[in-house]
């Protein structure tokens, strides 16, 4: 009888604690089952396992699942009390208007979803275009989409695996195509075509049950999410979209790996499949475009020419592996590229800046049975014009690649990152902190960032 008092009270504890909130643990902890009849519903039965840990040191943790144990997942009990109630993020109202810095509810991750406290995010031409109303997306929003961070929380009903992969502590860089796992594309590998991604979040500005995870403080509001919304000190991260990243790599510089080096490591990898001894140009030698030099010269290229129309940045990729440069303010730069080329012209052209001058630029600049790829976003509706015999008779292949793909792309893009192949410092020309955010963005309008900018938020 004592027994049986003791097993209710600690049930009825358990219970009664839950209802305060709930937060993921590691699946490392040690549990033993006890059934707990639902007092809301009495047609529904919940499992929780019990953690092997006295009350006294705190709220008790528990496993939540329903009764198909093949799919387990976890969350931790604790005080309302316990971490920020609000957080900061930078907040875009309409086009050509000022970012503000807002407060914000905390927001709250929902099942295969991640808590990330944010320490740093890249700041990309893609936010740009939105900002100044060249590429429509829903309003208010928060940019920012190449971001490192702490993981703080799983959403309920995460699976398990998920939660092993990335505990509560672990450091974490995120990709700005954050795959949704299960769609026709995703099965297929191809996260970089996910239809969740561009269905919800490109499309509407939410995550894939069609909500977005942001609300103001002061009126409960929703604010959109561009990607994860990196911009703010916390933001939820689809889990798939996120891979460790090693303490050997800082957080500031690595935030770039997220989109300025994913989007050209999708460029290089599946759009052109560059093999060693390709001759390469790069139209256009910003975040993406230098990027786009360090990765040509790890997979080999023996001829990597740059293209700006800026000498500053024509000289900073010389430090990045290009071996010719060309400012195409001074001369005809598809010219120069089939006279450095013994007139054959490259076996890859990547096209970097978004223009249709520099778009046909790049395809007169491949040889025959070469590739253009594409990779600069523009003006919504803007056109690029391109002669259709040289395209049939030369079969010239022109690509369009949005980005890497982050299950499979993100993690080698660590490796590449650790061992020193990818060079992060070189290619973060500049830090600001997360009141600079407007600053930053005005700076890379005025073309006075250099390279790659990163606002450090932590």
């Amino acid at each position: 009888m004592a027994l049986y008092r003791s097993s209710h009270s600690i049930r009825r504890a358990v219970a009664n604690s839950w209802r305060l909130s709930l937060k993921p643990i590691s699946a490392a902890y040690n549990s033993c089952d006890w059934s707990y009849f639902n007092e809301n519903n009495d047609n529904n039965w919940c499992r929780f396992n019990f953690v092997k840990r006295p009350f006294t040191s705190g709220s008790p943790h528990v496993k939540f699942s329903n009764t198909d144990t093949s799919t387990s997942s976890y969350s931790t009990l604790h005080p309302l009390h316990e971490g920020p109630s609000y957080m900061r993020a930078a907040v875009f109202w309409e086009p050509n208007k000022p970012l503000t810095i807002e407060d914000f509810q905390m927001p709250r991750p929902k099942a295969n979803e991640i808590l990330i406290k944010t320490k740093a995010c890249g700041v990309c031409h893609s936010d740009l275009h939105v900002i100044k109303g060249e590429l429509p997306f829903a309003s208010p929003c928060v940019v920012g989409h190449e971001i490192t961070g702490e993981v703080v929380e799983h959403g309920a009903l995460t699976d398990s695996k998920i939660v092993e992969r990335f505990p509560v502590g672990a450091q974490v860089v995120g990709a700005f195509i954050m795959p949704c796992g299960s769609c026709f594309f995703c099965s297929k590998g191809q996260d970089d075509l996910c239809e969740s991604f561009f269905a919800y979040n490109r499309a509407k500005g939410t995550l894939y049950d069609g909500e977005t995870r942001l609300f103001l403080r002061s009126n409960g509001k929703p604010v959109y999410m561009y990607s994860m919304g990196g911009l703010a000190e916390y933001c939820v991260v689809p889990a798939h979209g996120l891979t460790v990243l090693p303490n050997s790599l800082p957080y500031t510089e690595s935030a770039i790996l997220g989109c300025a080096v994913f989007t050209a490591y999708g460029a290089m990898a599946h759009a052109a499949q560059v093999r060693p001894g390709d001759a390469i140009a790069v139209i256009g030698i910003g975040g993406v475009g230098s990027s786009c030099l360090q990765i040509a010269r790890a997979f080999g290229a023996s001829e990597i020419i740059a293209v700006d129309v800026q000498d500053e940045k024509l000289q900073k990729a010389k430090t990045l592996g290009a071996t010719y440069t060309i400012n195409a303010r001074n001369e005809d730069a598809a010219k120069k590229i089939k006279e450095i080329t013994g007139g054959m012209g490259v076996d890859v052209a990547v096209e970097a800046l978004g223009k249709p001058q520099t778009f046909n630029q790049c395809v007169q600049s491949v040889r025959d049975g070469g590739k253009a790829v594409m990779i600069g976003l523009t003006l919504s509706g803007a056109k690029g014009e391109v002669d259709i015999n040289h395209l049939v008779r030369r079969q010239i292949k022109v690509i369009g690649s949005y980005g890497g793909r982050a299950r499979q792309d993100l993690p080698k893009l660590v490796k590449l990152a650790e061992s020193g192949i990818f060079n992060l410092k070189a290619a973060v020309s500049r830090t600001l902190t997360f009141e600079e955010a407007d600053k930053a963005y005005k700076d890379l309008d005025k073309g006075n960032i250099i390279g790659r900018a990163v606002v450090e938020i932590m």
